[in-house]
């Protein structure tokens, strides 16, 4: 029997960025389905113990570089460990994800965010500008205008906002997380763990 799972992540995340693609090719080999929930940590943190990064004590800030240095090289990811464009709000780019969801379901809004996520993480963009989402939408054969239209929508931002509460009231903490069957599993580093459950 196939499995659901609950993707909770931001899409600023570079940890989101170095699991992305391992998870998005998982769920697919395994038949799982992914509801995709970009949600809002700046909310999320202070109701969770946890710290914006420029807050966090410099030796936080000090192995956060090592290990995405780390994972960048073993995974073979392409990888700015410091991008011109972070960090910088999340919170339009999360709303195209959402508006991508409720156009094209589950695919289109994995697709687009993996390409948000290349696009900060790989590529020097900037995913808090409007135009630069569009285009973004437009490589990914999505209707870019269409789609930022939506994103600023009432009902694309409640959305949103819902999937914050959402993540909050079922004690998520961190990006990405993986929910299945109620159980959480934090980080791109447990998909090794997400697996194990999704393999028949």
């Amino acid at each position: 029997m196939s499995k659901t799972v609950d993707y909770y992540f931001s899409p600023i995340s570079p940890w989101t960025y170095l699991g992305h693609a391992r998870f998005a090719d998982m769920a697919q080999r395994h038949g799982a389905a992914v509801r995709v929930k970009p949600v809002d940590f700046g909310k999320v943190f202070p109701v969770s113990g946890g710290l914006p990064l420029a807050r966090r004590a410099p030796q936080r800030q000090a192995y956060r570089m090592v290990e995405l240095k780390r994972f960048r090289d073993h995974l073979r990811l392409p990888l700015n460990l410091q991008p011109k464009f972070f960090p910088a709000p999340a919170d339009l780019a999360a709303q195209f994800i959402v508006a991508a969801g409720r156009a094209g379901g589950s695919a289109a809004a994995m697709r687009l965010a993996g390409a948000l996520l290349r696009a900060c993480w790989a590529e020097e963009r900037n995913i808090a500008d409007a135009e630069t989402l569009a285009a973004i939408c437009a490589e990914q054969g999505m209707d870019g205008a269409a789609l930022a239209a939506a994103a600023q929508s009432d009902a694309v931002k409640a959305e949103y906002a819902g999937y914050t509460e959402e993540a909050v009231a079922r004690n998520v903490f961190g990006a990405p997380s993986y929910v299945i069957d109620g159980e959480i599993f934090w980080g791109q580093d447990r998909l090794e763990f997400v697996e194990r459950v999704l393999a028949p």
